[in-house]
């Protein structure tokens, strides 16, 4: 038998769209301590944004070749294919990466993901050395998985099934179901109170005893996430989800595209229009890159429902095309043409 001592560590970070998975991964690599690092991206839909914001980070021991971006699916979806080549390219770099970080995407459930480890393929090579839930504080302490719930809320008020039977629901569920440590994030949005609101949702869903631990910006000491030593993969079949005995699931309850704009005048118009559609038409996540006409920086944007966050992030290359790339994710039906209108303003 292998021990964990002669595998390299992987930690796997699930969360729901928009929750802060990429700004906590960030802020693990800033303060790595020494460690050399490799970041797994799973993307959802045609652009690699968070894959993008963690390779401009710049960090000596998480050097751009170390960050793989895997784009063509849900991992949980596509783990056989996708995954384990990603896996093995990491594990042949040099010199030798101390940690894997696996950024899932948000529609990601993690105990797939997880299983794969059992496989003899890899189980040799790696460990699973814990699994981090991130969930979006404010909204949970508005009893919401995520910021914004129009659309979900009348796709639910359609059907007189069970609570939990929704799509959104479920993932949500299942990603803190499988958790070793539960991040609760934008914790400085969140009074006593909607702190203990978010909390109990949190709590609900936990079937054993796991640490809900509050973090503003994604700042919390690499020592609490880092190093667990756990081998989830030993005990994945205890973390029961709604999704047990499925041979494969998909995600059609969801509409993920690339909305192209021309360069923007003005920053505080197009966080106006994005909060906008997220209202008229059911954006639950937007995010991307804007060029800023007669600016030299990058145009960062992101947003969870009608709540939009943006700043630059940094210098555009000097041989690099300055474009506007918007990833729109949302339940099925969404509207395109409409929110392309909106947005283009």
């Amino acid at each position: 038998m292998t021990t964990t001592a002669h595998r390299v560590p992987c930690t796997v970070v699930t969360g729901f769209l928009g929750a802060g998975k990429t700004t906590l991964i960030r802020n693990l690599l800033e303060n790595a301590d020494g460690r050399r690092l490799a970041i797994i991206v799973n993307e959802f839909g045609d652009v690699g944004i968070d894959g993008d914001i963690l390779k401009s980070c710049g960090i000596e021991n998480c050097p751009e070749e170390n960050v793989l971006e895997l784009a063509n699916g849900c991992i949980c979806c596509t783990v056989a294919d996708d995954f384990v080549p990603a896996l093995d390219k990491i594990l042949s770099r040099e010199p030798k990466v101390d940690h894997i970080l696996i950024e899932t995407s948000g529609l990601a459930l993690p105990k797939p993901l997880v299983q794969a480890f059992q496989w003899p393929a890899i189980k040799g090579k790696v460990t699973v050395d814990g699994v981090i839930a991130v969930v979006d504080g404010p909204a949970l302490a508005n009893g919401q998985v995520a910021a914004d719930m129009d659309a979900l809320a009348a796709q639910r008020a359609a059907d007189d099934s069970l609570d939990h039977d929704d799509p959104v629901e479920e993932v949500f569920e299942d990603q803190v179901a499988c958790a070793d440590l539960i991040v609760l994030s934008k914790s400085d949005l969140l009074d006593d109170d909607g702190t203990g609101r978010a909390s109990a949702i949190v709590g609900r869903h936990l079937s054993r005893a796991v640490k809900v631990v509050p973090s503003a910006h994604g700042k919390i000491d690499p020592a609490v996430l880092l190093g667990l030593g756990l081998a989830v993969e030993d005990d994945i079949e205890n973390r029961k989800s709604h999704h047990d005995g499925m041979l494969d699931h998909e995600h059609d309850d969801f509409d993920t595209f690339v909305i192209d704009l021309p360069p923007v005048a003005d920053p505080e118009a197009l966080s106006r229009r994005v909060a906008e559609a997220a209202e008229r038409e059911g954006v639950l996540r937007l995010k991307g890159f804007a060029d800023v006409a007669g600016k030299p920086m990058r145009l960062l944007v992101q947003a969870v429902g009608a709540r939009v966050n943006h700043y630059f992030d940094r210098p555009w290359g000097a041989g690099e095309a300055r474009s506007t790339r918007l990833v729109v994710i949302g339940l099925k039906g969404l509207d395109r043409g409409a929110i392309e209108t909106i947005l283009a303003g």
